[in-house]
This record gives C-alpha cells, sequence and structure tokens, in this order.
C-alpha cells in the first residue's frame, strides 16, 4: 500500500532544475528514501522522463555496491570507517550520461560514499545533471547543510507522517484514529503495523539501538553518558519551560547525579541535530526580540516519546501541544512561543508587570497568527484564562484556540477562532476558518 506525501513530493517537483542539490532530511525512519526512490521517481516516469535518463544509486544497499566492485561486507563493519571509493563510483556513473538530455540522480545514503561533498560540487557543474540525495550522518542531520555544497544545497526537510496523511493512509473514525496516532505517532512503519503489541516493541527498539545509538556513535560519547537519562526529563517535560540548568538541577535532587549545564545542552544540541527533538524559543511581542532561556522541547514524533517514557505518560495535554507544534511545520510555518509583557494592578493596587504566555506564533511570509492548545474550555473562567493573553497583544493577527473536543471552527464577539484539534489537522486551510 502507497502512503502519500505529497506535501514533500511539490516540494520536490518546485525544485526540480533550480541549480541547486536538493537534499532531503529529515529523522531516521522518516520516508526520505520512500519519497526519493519511489514517490519522486514514480513521478518522473508519469512526466515522461525516459527511464534511462534517471539513475538510481543506494551506497547501503549491497547489488548497488557489487554493481561498481566494492565490498557490501567491507563497507557495512560499523568498526570501520570505509566508505565507498568515489573513483569507482564516478566511473560507473558518468558513462551512463551519454547525450545533452536532462539526467535525474536519485542518491541515497550519500554519506557512505567518499568525499562526497566533491563529487556532489562536481555535479553543479554539469548543466545536464539534476542530483537529488539523502543522508543520515551529522552534516546531513545539521542545520548548515547548504554549507556542505558551497551554498547551492537545497534543503527539504521530511517529518514522520502529519495526522492528515496518517489518517488518509489509514482511514476509519478520525477520533480512534487520533487516539492511535497520538500514543505511536507517525513513523511510516508503524502506521503499517497490526498490533499495538507490534508499535510498541518496535518504537522502544528503535530509539534505544538506533536513534541513541547513532548520537553516541556520530560524537563520540562515553559509555556512562547520561544522554539517555537528559532524554528521560525532556521527554517528561515536552511543552513545559524548561533549561539546561533546570535539568542538571533535577539529576542532583532527584537522581543524585551530577551533571553540568553545558553537558545537558550539549546534548540537547546533539538531539537536535539528529532531528529527534526541537528547542523552541519564546519571543516577546511587544518587545520584538527573542528570549534565551526557559525554552520548550517538542519531540520530532510522538511516538519515540512516548516509547522513550515506556508508554507511561500519555497526557493528553501536552501530547496535543507536541503534534500541534509538529502540524505547524508541515505548513512550513516558522514557529516561536509567545510571551506577553503588560503592566496591570494587583489587588492592593500596586503597578506590576505581568508575563503571559502564547503557546505558537505562527509565522510565513506576512502570515501571523497566535494559537493556544487549550485542551478543554468547560467554562467561561477557564475560556478567559486562554484568551487573556491575546487580549494583551493589542493587535490585529488572527489568534486562535485549539480543542480535543471535536468542533467546527467557531468565531466570537472578540473575533477569537476556536476549533477542535482533528478539525484543525484536517484541514490544510484550517487557520484561514
Amino acid at each position: 500500500m502507497e502512503i502519500k506525501r505529497d506535501e514533500y513530493l511539490n516540494r520536490l517537483i518546485v525544485r526540480k532544475h533550480n541549480g541547486f542539490i536538493k537534499v532531503i532530511t529529515g529523522i531516521r525512519r522518516s520516508g526520505k528514501s520512500y519519497l526519493l526512490n519511489e514517490l519522486f521517481y514514480k513521478h518522473l516516469l508519469e512526466e515522461g522522463i525516459d527511464e534511462k535518463h534517471i539513475i538510481k544509486f543506494a551506497f547501503d544497499a549491497a547489488d548497488n555496491l557489487i554493481t561498481i566492485g566494492e565490498d557490501p561486507i567491507i563497507l557495512d563493519n560499523e568498526k570501520t570507517d570505509h566508505k565507498v571509493d568515489p573513483t569507482k563510483f564516478i566511473n560507473w556513473l558518468m558513462p551512463q550520461i551519454s547525450d545533452d538530455e536532462m539526467y535525474y540522480i536519485l542518491l541515497d545514503e550519500v554519506q557512505k560514499l567518499g568525499a562526497f561533498e566533491s563529487v556532489l560540487n562536481g555535479f553543479l557543474r554539469k548543466s545536464n545533471m539534476d542530483v537529488y540525495v539523502t543522508g543520515s550522518n551529522s552534516k546531513f542531520l545539521s542545520r548548515d547543510i547548504v554549507t556542505e555544497f558551497e551554498g547551492r544545497g537545497d534543503e527539504v526537510h521530511i517529518l514522520p507522517l502529519s495526522f492528515s496523511e496518517f489518517y488518509n493512509f489509514k482511514g476509519g473514525d478520525k477520533n480512534d484514529a487520533y487516539d492511535e496516532y497520538s500514543v505511536y505517532g507517525g513513523l511510516p512503519a508503524v502506521a503499517l503495523m497490526a498490533t499495538d503489541e507490534q508499535k510498541s516493541t518496535y518504537l522502544i527498539s528503535q530509539m534505544k539501538n538506533l536513534y541513541l545509538r547513532d548520537i553516541i556513535s556520530r560524537y563520540n560519547l562515553p559509555e556512562n553518558t547520561l544522554i539517555g537519562e537528559v532524554l528521560d526529563v525532556i521527554a517528561s517535560g515536552i511543552s513545559s519551560l524548561i533549561n539546561p540548568k533546570k535539568i542538571a538541577d533535577t539529576f542532583a535532587s532527584v537522581k543524585q547525579s551530577k551533571i553540568s549545564d553545558f553537558t545537558v545542552d550539549k546534548y540537547i544540541s546533539h538531539m537536535e541535530d539528529a532531528f529527534m527533538l526541537s528547542r523552541v524559543k519564546r519571543y516577546n511581542i511587544k518587545g520584538r526580540k527573542y528570549i534565551g532561556t526557559p525554552y520548550k522541547i517538542y519531540f520530532e514524533d510522538i511516538g519515540l516519546r512516548n516509547a522513550r517514557l515506556s508508554f507511561r505518560q500519555i497526557e493528553g495535554t501536552h501530547i496535543m501541544e507536541n503534534i500541534i507544534y509538529n502540524e505547524l511545520r508541515y505548513r512550513g510555518y516558522q514557529v516561536d512561543v509567545g510571551v506577553v509583557e503588560s503592566r496591570e494592578k494587583n489587588a492592593e493596587g500596586k503597578d506590576i508587570r505581568n508575563q503571559r504566555e502564547i503557546d505558537f506564533i505562527a509565522t510565513l511570509g506576512s502570515k501571523r497568527y497566535y494559537i493556544q492548545s487549550a485542551y478543554a474550555i468547560p467554562d467561561e473562567e477557564k475560556y478567559k484564562q486562554e484568551t487573556i493573553s491575546f487580549d494583551k497583544t493589542a493587535d490585529s493577527f488572527k489568534k486562535i484556540i485549539i480543542v480535543e473536543k471535536s468542533m467546527k471552527p467557531r468565531r466570537d464577539e472578540k473575533g477569537y477562532v476556536t476549533m477542535g484539534v482533528k478539525e484543525f489537522l484536517l484541514d490544510r486551510d484550517s487557520l484561514e476558518a
């Protein structure tokens, strides 16, 4: 069965022939290879591209490696640092470029190619080569990817399945689908699994034996590293304000372990570079400036977060906020946490300064939305608590409250819109409601 990834496929399509190397990044198992070698390849064929003008090579596939005279057993040995010989690869590739028509070069796990930066930059000098690559090492799991290709790399970052992608594949009752998604997340392999036991076992194993192991290996961390324990603390505190010192203090008071805030910050950066999680800064709306700490942390996939905690902390409030954050990123928005400052009088009549939070500021070009993730609003008092920060912004940007209950968008006398989370997630244009 085909899982549609139309959003990302379109992002590749609009980048065709732009003179850049298209670099597909994302957390492991998010579907990078599937997007490139199945969906984009199928698109090229449907566009009438001659199959001989589409050259695919996977640097982690034994049959491909044997084709160019490499030994896959040696290259697959994690204890060595062997790379695919670039000369062998180029000698295999270049004879296939036999005319002046456009050739589409689709390269998977290209970090396994020796001197891959030089090889790819060489392709940029060929006017009839349109190059697309995926990769999974520290250079490809980095915010500095475009610099690897002398400013001529164009990144397409792919997330695990959004809820709309997940639901379009799974179908059925949308409430049941949301419940499953909020527990097991959107890794494509998990969506294909039939039982809860399969899903939970897979996610726990992947988190332990792939994602964390990759980071420990990549950064040569010591055997007694506390990065797993740091991840546990972060997983328990999603959607809450946090900073490295607070985490270090937690280790001292709760775990009776000593770790510096510098080390905590370094570990968080490693996990960011591996796209396991995102650090979201606070933005002072009236002061128009960013606030360094504290900040919030969200997981790239909520299933991996839940697996790290052995599915013990399935809190709907925090999980929904994480899902909303990922949906906004999926739609291409820059996302910050909003801070609204105001001066008010307290019960004694004294003038004080208050800071209130808006869960998300979503910005795309000239568009800006203020969004509160409220899970439930049982009464007027709760509604006032959720909207008072909107009141204090004193601007005209659209303000939206998202609740867990299924609800079509409705607008109040102030113009604030309330909608259900499933209605928000399943309608690409829901913010325009």
